[in-house]
């Protein structure tokens, strides 16, 4: 009987070893149904007769060591194994950053808002008065564009502004010749067709604020009769052309650089009376 259980543990063993993973654990629960049933006949001599049902489960098990297993015999004889460590735990992801907040963190610059402009600035110029009549035109650009670091003479002016005896024809040609003379062409034509709206004078004394504070002055081309802040009295009927080059109490009242009179270089006039002076022409700015 020892013989025989032998024999047949060891065919069964060399059987399964080339079986797949779960004939081999099949076959490892026969050879132990084998082993329960060798041991229990040694126990009790060569001479006790080997229960049935041991010899009958180890007969089935031999039988259906040779078959496949089914899908549901499989995912019971081969369960899946447990990983063999904790798996980490997922670090938390980062809340995103927008793209403007990335730009904000490498430009701190970004978020900061436009410098606000002085309440009152007075540009540094060279002030000359007109050598004739009908200069003017040239003169005041010559005068803005001192404020800014460019000399130039009335007469290198007047071919370029095409004035004649009869004066320059209109700011259209004043910023024309600005522009020519400075970088970036920043110069733009303002013009105020009959009275001065609310809307122009505020528009007057944005476009004053902003060129004087950025270094550039600003030529009008005026006509009539305008009162300064002093009560001075300044009337051009046929029209004249005046330099604004500095400006108080955030643009309400600016200064005029005006080449007519040469004992009177510059005054103050308030913006709301530069646009009236303005009315029905236009400016540099």
């Amino acid at each position: 009987m020892e013989d025989f259980v032998k024999h047949h543990l060891k065919r069964q063993l060399r059987r399964i070893a080339t079986e797949r993973p779960y004939q081999i654990i099949a076959g490892s629960a026969a050879a132990l149904v084998l082993a329960a049933g060798a041991g229990t006949a040694l126990a009790a001599g060569e001479d006790a007769p080997v229960h049935q049902e041991n010899s009958a489960s180890v007969a089935e098990l031999g039988a259906r060591l040779g078959e496949p297993a089914s899908r549901g015999e499989a995912r019971i004889v081969v369960p899946p194994a447990s990983p063999s460590a904790t798996p980490s735990a997922t670090p938390s992801a980062s809340p995103s950053t927008s793209p403007s907040a990335k730009k904000a963190a490498a430009d701190p610059d970004v978020t900061k808002a436009a410098p606000k402009p002085p309440s009152s600035r007075t540009l540094d110029y060279d002030y000359q008065a007109q050598i004739n009549y009908y200069y003017c035109g040239p003169a005041a650009v010559r005068n803005a564009l001192s404020a800014t670091g460019v000399e130039r003479s009335q007469d290198a002016l007047a071919g370029p502004l095409g004035t004649t005896e009869m004066g320059t024809n209109s700011a259209e040609d004043t910023t024309r010749v600005l522009n020519q003379q400075v970088k970036g062409n920043p110069y733009r034509t303002r013009m105020i067709p009959g009275s001065a709206s609310a809307a122009q004078m505020d528009r007057l004394q944005a476009d004053v604020v902003e060129a004087i504070s950025n270094g550039r002055g600003v030529v009008a081309n005026v006509a009539g009769t305008a009162t300064d802040t002093n009560g001075g009295w300044h009337s051009f009927p046929g029209g004249h052309y005046v330099a604004v080059i500095g400006y108080k109490d955030d643009g309400r009242t600016v200064r005029i650089a005006d080449s007519a009179d040469p004992s009177l270089p510059s005054y103050w006039l308030t913006t709301i009376d530069l646009a009236h002076w303005i009315a029905s022409r236009g400016y540099s700015a």
